[in-house]
């Protein structure tokens, strides 16, 4: 028996989506319905988490620049995907690659135990929550763009999403790019050294990003303010890194960093 008033709002409803709520009209779940939602699910690329990762290796920053100018019905939740891609990354890092592991065994010093001790804590801190971590770090980096790209055009929560958008470029050259590379190499020094690299490929990323964003913006102004977020970027790592072994000292003790 059809049904037309809506399963979620009881308004009435004789469309195909729920004028009121936007819910889809009722339909029975049958094996079509099943096959149709796997379809779309693993298939579909014209919408939702796959269409939005499309995009994204295609130009991050037109990406960006179209979801905030109101083209959005196509695409995934960008905080929720850049949660998913961070925690896909972390993933492949640490369980599959063991990337912490290759980390630790390059510290083979008898007398740096006590630094491995610590890079340890810290390393199995990370993966548990290096989503959270990630995410955390977007709203301060939106800071910093902001300030860098001060522009009437885009306000701070705007800024919020384009680093979303560019974190997910981001991991996603790790997730295609590196981490296959990772996979076939087994020296703990060349590892190192390209993870070392990928972090080079940080400016490029946001040169193409913001060249995207700001397309009436000069080159040679684009290249200044990336720098001047690269600078805000390292001085609020320093100072985590002060604020977070001034804690280890007091939790630990003045000898936290001696060998033993």
């Amino acid at each position: 028996m059809e049904n037309n008033g809506c399963c979620n709002c009881a308004n009435s409803n004789v469309e195909n989506f729920c004028a009121s709520c936007g819910q889809k009209k009722y339909r029975r779940i049958d094996r079509k319905y099943l096959l149709e939602e796997l379809q779309y699910t693993f298939l579909h690329v014209n919408k939702g988490f796959l269409y939005s990762i499309k995009c994204i290796i295609k130009n991050p920053g037109k990406t960006a620049k179209d979801f905030l100018d109101g083209h959005r019905v196509n695409h995934y939740k960008p905080i929720l995907l850049a949660f998913l891609l961070a925690g896909i990354s972390s993933f492949i890092s640490l369980k599959i690659l063991n990337l912490d592991e290759v980390m630790l065994n390059s510290i083979s010093n008898t007398n740096q135990q006590a630094a491995k001790q610590q890079m340890s804590d810290v390393m199995n801190f990370a993966s548990n929550y290096n989503s959270f971590i990630m995410m955390l770090f977007i709203p301060l980096v939106a800071f910093f763009t902001k300030l860098a790209f001060n522009s009437k055009e885009h306000n701070y929560y705007e800024h919020v999403i384009m680093n979303t958008f560019g974190q997910s470029a981001y991991l996603l050259m790790m997730i295609l790019v590196f981490y296959p590379i990772y996979f076939f190499i087994k020296d703990p020094g060349t590892i190192i050294l390209l993870s070392f690299i990928s972090y080079l490929f940080v400016p490029i990323i946001m040169y193409w990003f913001y060249k995207n964003v700001y397309t009436d913006m000069s080159s040679g102004s684009i290249i200044l303010r990336i720098l001047g977020i690269i600078g805000l970027g390292l001085i609020a790592y320093f100072v985590i890194i002060i604020i977070t072994v001034i804690v280890i000292v007091v939790i630990n003790g003045p000898g936290a960093f001696l060998p033993k």
